[in-house]
């Protein structure tokens, strides 16, 4: 279903929503009433029939925060999930930062729970204390003594919606440390089956717009005849075969050379038209490498002696591994990833009526988009504003440092007379061709044991292309020459693991790469978990003891990690395989430690199929358990089916994949059956969205193993595998 809205109406609306949000604050800090609608802080309004709306600073691409942020406010406040709705934060860093990146707005590193829980927490309970100073006043009655409960403020002997209270609230001091509900009050945080998703909705009923369902009045839809290879720039372009085709517009290299820009009145029709240009490249800069050569030079970059060392003496780890009775020894290769979102890169410029713009987008990162537009149209960042709409699925890709795709689309705005709204289209193949992968990774693994099957030495090097070097994330995430998303979950393992060093190299970048699902956990977790069941098999160990061995319970991680362990062992009767091939694993990631194990049949003589997939987790207090279970089952089903088949190559510095015929998603006959338990906990709450994906090629990987299949260290598995 296409949502359809008029230019103007939309400007109007948005700008009674930015009067709301923004005009009116007094000094005491609260919101001022605007209209019929009162703001009583930048994260609560309450229309004047009693309806709230929670404002939500992290964007919706699947993962939940719409209802989990939304069930904080209604919780606080004391309504229910029914009369509350949610609208997207505007643009403004100053108040809808991420706390966890600084004064930037921003969606990732499954953060938005763990950094907005207090946040939305006290904006709820905030909200509910002057509404409730403000029916004391009028009734004359101790404050102490009233409640609001679904929405009707009650106590003294009295009751009356909310709404009543509004105005009267707004002109209150907002409380800088509101009361707080208990977890014995609470009715919504942490109840199984009480709240449902509030996105589910309009998704099912087709009324949810998304990026690409925008369809402005008189738009130009454009699309971008992109490079073929990293660093290549248009040497010329003959339109001819397009002119004269139906509602094909016009046809211009972008500013920066990097693609060609094709303008049309539909998508179709810039598509078609696109096919019918040619375009010649310039390839005197460009990326030439293949596959076969990248790979090589990180297996060899990771067999000689790491550039930096984040943790430990590699010389002396190394000179210990060297006098071991047994030494294990192996070299792990990861190839590029794409992030494949079901919905491919999409946005669209509207101008306004001063001069100024309007970015419709599934906007991961406002605050990178705002800068962009800014700097590309030579505006002031006041006149222009976000809109952010669902987006159908990230994994990371729609947030860079460089905003590539609102950068082609504000390049290409820039390219008409900005009279007409430009909508920017990717197609599925611009998806898979386009770019910021997940960087291809290479670990070499010695592991040195005694006589007796101990760990004596942990020697781990790791080489890779950066993903933060060169970009204006460096400063926050590079230190001492280190990115440290290319050895999280090694350098800061949670495992006592007796004279381990971590070494890391980096290797030039051969396309551009970019965080992905769970960024470096995703092959640092697949190394160190097939490691570990590599050494309880020399040393003719259980799996599980020789991990609950290595966390003695001295850090509040290894607890936690042990305390999953147990449970997810508990769940797939672990003490009792019987004929069942099962795989364990287990990682930390983003606060969160999740385990689990694979069931699978096959694996010598069969095609390997997987039967059954056992997850536990602890992400600390859960506040909608429905969603945090349905995130790990995604998360599962991502991690398992890139580690199967998902691999981007390169031929002389193209991208050979295409389409999903051959990169091919995981289909949901691949997993027989999910189970997860969300692990009780009085922690602060951690990330979800990605904290699933880490153990779930691992777990698989040393399910193979265990049925009788090979030890894969080469990904995807189906170079060596075959699966049902």
């Amino acid at each position: 279903m296409t949502v359809r809205m008029n230019r103007r109406g939309f400007i109007a609306t948005a700008a009674a929503a930015a009067a709301v949000l923004y005009v009116g604050i007094s000094p005491n800090g609260a919101l001022a009433a605007s209209g019929d609608a009162t703001a009583l802080n930048p994260f609560v309004r309450i229309d004047a029939d009693g309806r709230v709306t929670a404002i939500i600073k992290h964007f919706e691409m699947g993962q939940g925060p719409s209802t989990g942020l939304t069930t904080l406010i209604a919780e606080e406040l004391g309504v229910t999930m029914d009369q509350i709705g949610f609208e997207f934060a505007p643009s403004d860093p100053q108040v809808y930062n991420n706390l966890a990146f600084g004064p930037m707005q921003g969606t990732g590193g499954s953060t938005a729970m763990a950094n907005s829980f207090m946040q939305y927490r006290n904006a709820g309970a905030a909200a509910r204390q002057v509404l409730i100073e403000a029916a004391a006043a009028e009734w004359d009655v101790d404050a102490a003594g009233l409640d609001i409960v679904d929405g009707r403020i009650t106590g003294g002997g009295k009751s009356a919606p909310i709404a009543d209270f509004v105005a009267a609230a707004a002109a209150l001091p907002a409380p800088a440390e509101p009361r707080l509900r208990g977890p014995d009050e609470w009715r919504l945080i942490g109840k199984e089956g009480t709240v449902k998703r509030k996105d589910t909705p309009a998704k099912i009923d087709g009324t949810a717009q998304f990026a690409m369902d925008m369809q402005l009045d008189d738009q130009l839809v454009v699309v971008i005849v992109h490079a073929p290879r990293m660093g290549a720039t248009v040497a010329s372009v003959d339109t001819s075969a397009a002119d004269g085709m139906s509602g094909f517009a016009m046809a211009k290299p972008l500013p920066d050379n990097s693609g060609v820009a094709v303008f049309a009145d539909t998508t179709w029709q810039a598509i078609r038209a696109r096919d019918a240009i040619t375009v010649e490249w310039d390839n005197s800069a460009a990326e030439m490498r293949s596959s076969d050569q990248i790979r090589d030079e990180l297996i060899a970059a990771v067999s000689d002696t790491s550039t930096w060392a984040p943790k430990g003496d590699q010389a002396q780890v190394a000179a210990a591994v060297e006098g071991a009775a047994k030494v294990i020894d192996r070299t792990f290769y990861f190839p590029l990833l794409a992030h494949a979102p079901m919905e491919p890169l999409t946005c669209t410029i509207e101008p306004t009526d001063n001069g100024g713009v309007i970015l419709h987008d599934g906007a991961q990162f406002p605050t990178f988009g705002h800068m962009t537009l800014s700097q590309v149209l030579d505006l002031p960042m006041e006149k222009i504003a976000i809109r952010t709409v669902m987006a159908g699925g990230s994994f990371g890709r729609r947030a860079n440092a460089t905003s590539d795709y609102n950068r082609e689309c504000a390049m290409a705005f820039a390219l008409t007379d900005r009279s007409r709204p430009v909508k920017l289209v990717w197609t599925r193949e611009d998806d898979i061709k386009g770019g910021y992968y997940r960087p291809a990774f290479a670990h070499r693994v010695r592991v040195g044991l005694n006589d007796r099957g101990g760990i004596i030495g942990w020697d781990h090097r790791i080489a890779g292309q950066s993903i933060m070097k060169g970009t204006s994330m460096e400063q926050m995430a590079v230190h001492d020459g280190v990115d440290h998303s290319s050895v999280e979950g090694v350098a800061d393992t949670p495992y006592a693991v007796p004279s381990m060093s971590v070494g890391l190299s980096d290797v030039e970048k051969a396309t551009s790469v970019l965080w992905w699902r769970s960024v470096g956990h995703s092959h640092t977790a697949y190394v160190m978990e097939s490691m570990i069941d590599m050494v309880a098999q020399e040393s003719g160990a259980d799996p599980l003891a020789l991990r609950l061995s290595m966390l003695p319970g001295e850090t509040p991680a290894q607890t936690r990690m042990a305390s999953v362990l147990k449970a997810v062992a508990d769940m797939a009767d672990w003490s009792n395989t019987g004929d069942r091939a099962l795989g364990l694993a287990v990682h930390h990631s983003f606060g969160s430690f999740v385990a689990q194990v694979a069931q699978v049949s096959g694996g010598k003589d069969a095609p390997v199929r997987i039967e059954k997939v056992f997850a536990a987790v602890d992400c600390g207090i859960a506040v909608n358990p429905d969603v945090i279970r349905a995130q790990i089952e995604g998360g599962i089903g991502f991690g398992m089916g890139h580690a199967m088949r998902n691999q981007i190559t390169l031929t002389e510095g193209e991208v050979d994949q295409f389409n999903f015929p051959d990169y091919e998603p995981l289909r949901i006959s691949d997993i027989g059956a999910i189970e997860v338990q969300v692990m009780a906990s009085a922690e602060a709450p951690s990330g979800v969205g990605e904290p699933g994906v880490p153990p779930a090629g691992p777990a698989l990987a040393n399910a193979i193993a265990r049925a009788g299949g090979p030890r894969v260290t080469e990904l995807p598995m189906m170079t060596q595998v075959d699966f049902a």
